[in-house]
C-alpha cells in the first residue's frame, strides 16, 4: 500500500483498515506458531503497512503534510562566521 492511497482515503477508513490488518497479523502470529506460512514475510508487510498508515493519521491529527514543506522555497539559513580564538596556545 503506497501513502497516496493512504492519503486517499479518509480517517474512518484508515482506522478500519488498520484493525482489519492488526487482526491479519495476529492470526498469522499463532498460525506461524504451529505451522510454516506459504509467505512468511507477509507480516513483515502488514506492520510496514500498519506503520504507515498510523503515520498518515498522526500527520492528520497534528496537522503536519508531506510534501507542503518540499513545494515551498526552503529560507536560507544564516550562517555565523565563527571568531578566531585570541588565546594563545603557548603558555
Amino acid at each position: 500500500m503506497k501513502a497516496e492511497d493512504i492519503r486517499a482515503l479518509g480517517d474512518d477508513e484508515l482506522r478500519a483498515r488498520i484493525a482489519e490488518l492488526e487482526e491479519e497479523r495476529f492470526r498469522l502470529r499463532f498460525r506461524s506458531a504451529t505451522e510454516a506460512l506459504e509467505d512468511p514475510l507477509r507480516q513483515r508487510v502488514i506492520r510496514r503497512d500498519v506503520a504507515r498508515l498510523q503515520t498518515i493519521l498522526r500527520e492528520r491529527a497534528t496537522g503536519l503534510v508531506r510534501g507542503s514543506a518540499a513545494a515551498s522555497p526552503a529560507p536560507a539559513k544564516k550562517t555565523v562566521a565563527k571568531k578566531a580564538s585570541r588565546r594563545s596556545t603557548a603558555r
